[in-house]
């Protein structure tokens, strides 16, 4: 959540009549709840504003907890909160008049709501507060409070049991600790080095520090302001000719509080690639993709977060580590993450263009003394590079982060299969002597329609 303070630039390009924020060039000043302020485009702030609602304006606020509650004369009491049947047996009587409930919102807003609509939207939490708070035998909550309870441990045993019959994936037996990925053995150690070379290349996230308990941590006493989050691993099995073993050290940012830093992240859209594969066959350029290799663990933690590393880390299990890097499962990571390639591609020359950040342009002349302009297109870790020899930036950006496996013109993007082709245009009486080189993009879910117009 932010508040938008004041315009810095004006650069409406609309009608007085019509408004679209795609030729709303303008800039505002925006604050945070923590009091930071930032500068955005008016495009960025429309397109969150649309994210974080429904098609129908609705916005939605995250759950923190139930603060307080009140009841008012329409209220029935003990002595009113049941009728007796035919047959002599009492019977509650399913009513939630005249109670109101305090809610607590992760933006740190408090209203009031009707305890039907808390019940329907959040009974569990509903629930444990009035057994707390010994209000579950008022009549509002005798009847279905019990029933809630017992129904949440049922579901909790259920995913639980699903989770755990989980265990082989190709025939091969998947761990779900790392305690046991060091216990099986197949006649190899691979899930030992799938866990080595994890930590080989997440190390650089924690820090650790010396001389410290773990109860002087958890009481504030050293590093004020700093709060837990566990980590964990996650084991699986990459579909390849060798089966490769695969582990991940996540942290687990669903336990954590929300970051007063805004966690908001944007990604290219389709339409963006779709409009820059024109480009470069309008213009005859060639395109490039990589992958970077552990993106999230370029940037720093915005959280102040600390851990108690576990086997994996080997001789430093059991040592007390701060979470430096944008460890993933954070709920500030993906955020962290964009922040610092976008930074990148502001030091390699290409800045953010106003109808998508996602993509950056600079000014570039060919060979041929042709001025252009180059193109970067970021999906998360994802960087299409669009340029007469995309080889030269591709050289600088492998300078600062590590890219996997090679880089070159894509078969695959985003899920979808890109191809150059040929198009020739024939007359009734002989051929026409002009091709035309274009990039496609084929979506999936519509290909036999490309293939027909392709035919």
């Amino acid at each position: 959540m932010a508040k938008v303070k004041r315009k810095l630039r004006s650069n409406d390009q609309n009608s007085p009549d019509h408004y679209n924020p795609l030729r709303d060039y303008s800039r505002y000043e925006i604050e945070f709840p923590d009091g930071s302020v930032d500068e955005v485009e008016a495009n960025v702030i429309a397109e969150s504003m649309v994210s974080e609602c429904d098609p129908e304006g609705r916005h939605y606020k995250l759950f923190k907890e139930i603060s307080d509650h009140r009841k008012d004369g329409t209220a029935l009491n003990v002595a009113q909160g049941s009728f007796t049947m035919s047959a002599g047996n009492p019977v509650s009587k399913r009513t939630t008049r005249g109670w109101h409930i305090l809610i607590e919102w992760r933006d740190g807003t408090m209203d009031w709501h009707r305890l039907a609509d808390v019940k329907d939207s959040y009974p569990v939490q509903l629930a444990e507060y009035a057994v707390a708070n010994g209000i579950d035998h008022e009549p509002a909550f005798k009847w279905w409070v019990k029933k809630t309870l017992k129904r949440k441990q049922w579901i909790i045993g259920k995913v639980k049991s699903k989770y755990w019959r989980s265990t082989h994936k190709f025939g091969i037996e998947i761990p779900k600790s790392v305690n046991e990925a060091y216990k099986i053995f197949s006649g190899s150690n691979h899930w030992t080095r799938a866990i080595e070379k994890e930590l080989r290349n997440v190390r650089v996230a924690f820090e650790k520090i010396d001389g410290v308990t773990e109860q002087q941590m958890r009481t504030g006493k050293v590093r004020p302001g700093y709060s837990y989050c566990s980590t964990h691993m996650i084991f699986d099995i990459k579909m390849d000719g060798s089966f490769t073993r695969k582990a991940r050290l996540v942290a687990d940012g669903h336990k954590t509080k929300p970051p007063t830093s805004m966690t908001y992240s944007s990604v290219v859209s389709r339409d963006s690639v779709r409009i820059a594969l024109t480009i470069v066959s309008l213009n005859s350029l060639e395109i490039s993709a990589c992958d970077i290799g552990n993106a999230y663990l370029n940037a720093s933690c915005r959280e102040k977060l600390w851990t108690i590393a576990g086997p994996e880390f080997g001789s430093e299990k059991g040592a007390m580590m701060i979470i430096a890097r944008a460890l993933y499962g954070l709920k500030s990571t993906d955020a962290a993450c964009r922040s610092t390639l976008a930074q990148t591609m502001e030091f390699l020359g290409y800045k953010p263009t106003q109808a998508n950040p996602d993509v950056g342009m600079t000014r570039a002349i060919k060979n041929d003394g042709t001025p252009y302009y180059k193109m970067m297109l970021i999906y998360v870790d994802d960087v299409l590079h669009l340029a007469e020899d995309p080889r030269e930036d591709m050289d600088k950006l492998s300078k600062t982060y590590r890219l996997k496996d090679r880089t070159g013109e894509p078969d695959r993007y985003l899920g979808d299969n890109i191809e150059r082709v040929q198009l020739m245009m024939v007359q009734s009486r002989g051929v026409l002597a002009v091709t035309t080189t274009c990039l496609m993009q084929f979506d999936r879910s519509n290909l036999s329609s490309h293939r027909r117009i392709l035919n």
